[in-house]
């Protein structure tokens, strides 16, 4: 019991010494995704000298390669936008006759949000991009109400620089989602998929009918002489087939440094087709970006 007390003891004393190292460090944000742990040791015109955690070997990187370095301070400095938004920058300078060099293009992803078109499938077949769109404009209307101080990106804006860095639901696999951040110019993007798998089929009776009535007979010289009544009616039924389906939202959060902050996945308990509808407003509200 004693030797086991002295084990716990120490693994604690580790882990606050990792902690504190940790806590300590300077993190530089490549444009490219990768995250480097260490000290920033000087900040020149060009680069900037590094070294990394643990070792004493000093590191030049140039300013241009990278995003973002947050101090050990927990100050955070910007320095490029990604790839894409430093071209589309230049195009619109370009265009409204200004010159602006590159160096002057400063980032800031912090608090904003941007919803990715989510994957739809019936019957483990792509429904269509349609419905990817459909989705992703229903989940940013959500959102829009509860973010508090989060920027949401447009859809339009995200689907305009997803297309023009030639980003696709056939092909994101081949990004990072720190990648897809930065193309972005967001802090998270979301991400998720419907699936609708076809169960049973349902039959509902509904009856069509019509009626004919008489009352009030008369005399010759047009006085009631008492109230008849007589009619018909005949009805039919109709058979409704209504098909069933089982449905399941999965939705994940990334932010720029490509870590998932939220994954979750939900059945629906309803067996309609727009069943999905409730269970992404209920997985949006377990994320850390809603706000009631």
């Amino acid at each position: 019991m004693k030797h086991l007390f002295s084990l716990v003891f120490m693994l604690f004393i580790i882990t606050s010494v990792s902690a504190q190292v940790a806590s300590n460090a300077d993190i530089v944000l490549q444009l490219n995704g990768d995250e480097l742990t260490g000290k920033v040791t000087e900040i020149g015109d060009s680069t900037i000298k590094f070294t990394h955690q643990g070792e004493t070997l000093v590191y030049s990187i140039k300013k241009r390669d990278i995003l973002k370095i947050t101090y050990a301070s927990g100050r955070i400095e910007f320095f490029n936008k990604s790839p894409m938004q430093a071209t589309e920058t230049a195009a619109a300078n370009s265009t409204n006759g200004n010159t602006l060099s590159p160096a002057g293009n400063l980032s800031d992803h912090y608090n904003k949000v941007a919803v990715l078109p989510f994957n739809y499938l019936i019957d483990k077949r792509d429904a269509g991009e349609e419905m990817t769109y459909k989705v992703q404009n229903e989940v940013f209307s959500f959102l829009g109400k509860h973010t508090g101080s989060l920027q949401l990106q447009d859809p339009n804006t995200t689907n305009a620089l997803l297309i023009k860095a030639g980003v696709a639901n056939s092909n994101i696999r081949g990004f990072t989602m720190g990648e897809i951040c930065n193309i972005l110019g967001v802090e998270y993007v979301l991400q998720g998929t419907i699936t609708l798998d076809k169960t049973t089929a349902s039959s509902i009776l509904s009856s069509t009918g019509s009626y004919k009535d008489k009352s009030g007979q008369y005399d010759k010289n047009g006085n009631q002489i008492g109230s008849v009544f007589s009619g018909n009616s005949s009805s039919t039924s109709v058979a409704t087939v209504v098909q069933n389906y089982k449905t399941s939202v999965t939705m994940n959060l990334f932010n720029d440094k490509g870590q998932s902050t939220f994954s979750q996945n939900h059945d629906a308990f309803w067996n309609t087709e727009d069943a999905y509808k409730i269970t992404l407003q209920y997985l949006l509200k377990k994320t850390p970006i809603y706000q009631k």
